[in-house]
């Protein structure tokens, strides 16, 4: 897998971006990357050290291999000891690289199954509870910081279903990756842990697929992580290239972040259905690390193809390609070289490409943010979103209930909630939804870009409707939509919402719990935890001034979701 100038159909941004790929050449950009100089994004003594212990990444492909053998005898002990099944407990980039490596290589036989819960949802932690043998099951509990509120309520959760079943043994079906002398490590070694995997410290979450919060999970579903990381190491040396038009990775950041700057921000992902996950991974990646100082790329993943005339022309599409094209993808490249919009081609030769691939957009998104201007290494936002839940769940812990909230319209089906700037000035008393849907998107305008946020569980049902509502947006409006299912998001696109661009529409789309599940030594349940995080996000947006809309669905998802599609195609 080769990557060049020839990949790139940029049309009228090409000399642009071949004027910046110069400027670099002349400022050293790349040995200066390589030398861990903070300058290069931020300057100035306060980020100096912030952004030098955020380069560990760099060199993981080589530095990581010493340790393959290591998480390959692990993973040999648990087959050998008869176990079926593994768990990530994780959130935002600790879990994420699990769920692509599994959803594109599968589970080899004779290794465990292996799932991934990075969702407060109550049917979400019921299910994975149900489709798991507690016994015989594996828990990976990765937390960077050691204290995210998710991962320690997984863990106080599932800790006290393996005791009861295996008592004082039960710290045997638990490993820890963390970063050194973290609250989980303590937390790991008073309750005699099978393991712990203390990961290089100077990594952010986004960054780490390359580590062992990525590895051990692939190895454990029977991936080749030595050649794994062989692929990624030969894409790390073509990105030590100096000659900036010659470097895979500098060439495409320098090629999305300058599109962003002329508005073409909207990154819209083409993948082909084997490797489809990878887009969960790469959006993460791109939206936390750009989206500050009211700047941002826009990745756009899952989106079914679409005719050109749908698109609006604030795009630039990355299509990946594996083995054969199917026909929808084939039509739409033709279209897109016909009508000159610009177009990144990259072409995988097989599954293990995807290792490259990994550190390709690694790489390039460290350079996005040179481009914009950035530092891509923090995460402002993310803090405050769990700031605003602490907030909530102790008014909770007070009051023995959430705060109240009053819809400005209750039908049967669903509730809608607006702030001042969502619904105007107008007279809305006698306004049904699909009145307040249509002022609500009517606000919109070109270079928008709708997202739905869904504090559901994520299923095939409700993936489906909501991408039929996707595809009803962005043919009635012709702007891009994104999903995501919360709170996963809010550590990965939440901080794009917050600190990004102020060019979102936000559908945020709510559900009364049918099942709840507690959390022990805590004095709030899974679903107050996760109403909890939809409504600090909710008054995060509101605080940074932008249009949202919440819906609650009552306790029938399927059927609320199926009303909103109705009433949003009333509204368009």
């Amino acid at each position: 897998m080769k990557i060049s100038k020839k990949n790139f159909k940029l049309g009228k941004f090409n000399k642009k971006v071949l004027q910046t790929l110069k400027k670099f050449n002349k400022e050293n950009i790349v040995n200066r990357i390589w030398e861990k100089d903070a300058a290069v994004w931020k300057e100035g003594p306060e980020f100096n050290e912030l952004i030098k212990n955020r380069l560990g990444w760099l060199t993981l492909p080589v530095s990581m291999k010493s340790n393959c053998d290591e998480i390959n005898l692990f993973v040999d002990e648990l087959r050998s000891e008869g176990y079926t099944h593994a768990v990530v407990l994780g959130m935002g980039g600790s879990s994420m690289c699990p769920e692509v490596c599994r959803e594109i290589f599968g589970v080899r036989e004779g290794y465990l199954n292996l799932h991934v819960l990075d969702s407060t949802d109550p049917m979400t932690v019921n299910d994975i509870e149900n489709s798991i043998d507690i016994e015989k099951t594996l828990f990976i509990v990765s937390s960077k910081s050691g204290s995210t509120i998710e991962v320690d309520s997984f863990l106080r959760y599932f800790f006290d279903k393996v005791s009861k079943v295996k008592g004082q043994n039960a710290g045997k079906n638990f490993i820890a990756i963390t970063d050194p002398a973290t609250l989980l490590e303590s937390t790991a070694k008073e309750n005699n842990f099978r393991k712990i995997f203390i990961n290089p410290p100077d990594i952010g979450g986004r960054y780490s697929a390359l580590s062992y919060f990525g590895l051990v999970p692939a190895a454990i579903i029977g991936v080749d992580i030595v050649k794994f990381l062989n692929n990624a190491e030969n894409m790390m040396d073509d990105c030590m290239t100096i000659i900036a038009e010659k470097n895979p990775g500098v060439y495409l950041g320098t090629a999305i972040g300058e599109l962003s700057k002329k508005g073409t921000d909207k990154l819209t992902f083409v993948l082909p259905p084997r490797i489809s996950s990878f887009g969960f991974w790469v959006e993460q990646l791109i939206a936390e690390s750009t989206g500050k100082e009211d700047k941002g790329v826009i990745p756009v993943e899952g989106e079914a193809t679409g005719k050109i005339s749908s698109y609006g022309k604030d795009r630039l599409f990355t299509c990946l390609t594996l083995g054969k094209e199917n026909g929808s993808e084939r039509k739409l490249k033709k279209a897109l070289i016909k009508n000159d919009r610009p177009l990144i081609e990259i072409e995988l030769d097989e599954l293990y490409d995807i290792g490259g691939q990994f550190y390709l957009w690694e790489f390039a998104t460290s350079v996005m943010g040179v481009v914009i201007g950035i530092n891509p290494f923090d995460e402002p936002n993310v803090k405050e979103s769990k700031d605003n839940t602490g907030n909530v769940l102790k008014y909770f812990e007070e009051n023995k209930k959430l705060p109240e909230q009053k819809p400005q319209v209750q039908d049967k089906d669903l509730s809608v909630y607006v702030d001042k700037k969502s619904s105007g000035k107008k007279k809305t008393d006698k306004w049904k939804a699909e009145d307040f849907l249509k002022y609500f998107l009517d606000m919109s305008k070109k270079g928008d870009y709708i997202s739905l946020m869904a504090y559901i569980q994520k299923n095939k049902s409700n993936e489906n409707i909501l991408q039929e509502i996707r595809e009803l947006l962005r043919s009635k409006k012709k702007l891009a939509t994104t999903a995501g299912y919360g709170p996963r998001f809010l550590h990965s696109t939440g901080q794009l919402h917050k600190g990004g661009p102020d060019n979102g529409l936000y559908i945020q789309i709510v559900q009364d719990d049918t099942k709840d599940l507690e959390i022990p030594g805590k004095p709030y349940s899974f679903g107050v935890l996760k109403q909890s995080q939809a409504n600090g996000d909710y008054e995060s947006l509101k605080k940074h001034n932008r249009r949202v809309i919440r819906i609650d669905l009552g306790r029938n998802v399927e059927k609320g979701l199926t009303e909103l599609y109705k009433k949003i195609k009333k509204a368009l």
